[in-house]
């Protein structure tokens, strides 16, 4: 229940390499880079609702942990994969549906922030949003 709330993206670690080793173009990266997301987690026991509001669009993501789903990122790439609780973190499995490519994501709260980690072809990234 740590992660329910409102979050808002405040700062990015690394974020613009993540997303050129990703493959997106200059253009979308920029744009990336500045999205003004906002997410919103509830959880209800192992299922939960993710609402993702940035300037590119609003999405709503229902998972209940260890079940594979489907995704799409903002720039339209195709994912499938599950969340699962290990700890105090929400660890994520993700296969890219064109080059099979896995990608990971991690998030979990630290101090008064949720920290939102991307590991893929070895870049890591982070996010950090603030309660908002």
């Amino acid at each position: 229940m740590a992660f329910d709330g409102t979050w808002k993206v405040d700062r990015n670690e690394n974020y613009e390499k993540f997303m050129e080793a990703m493959g997106i173009g200059m253009m979308k990266r920029k744009l990336g880079a500045h999205d003004n997301l906002k997410i919103t987690i509830q959880q209800n026991g192992d299922k939960f609702t993710v609402k993702e509001a940035s300037n590119f669009r609003t999405i709503d993501i229902e998972f209940t942990l260890g079940v594979n789903f489907e995704y799409s990122l903002a720039d339209g790439t195709e994912l499938t994969g599950a969340w699962n609780l290990e700890g105090n973190k929400l660890v994520a499995t993700f296969t890219r549906k064109d080059n099979r490519k896995v990608l990971k994501a991690t998030r979990e709260i630290v101090g008064d922030e949720l920290v939102q980690t991307y590991l893929y072809e070895g870049v890591e990234s982070k996010r950090f949003f603030k309660r908002g």
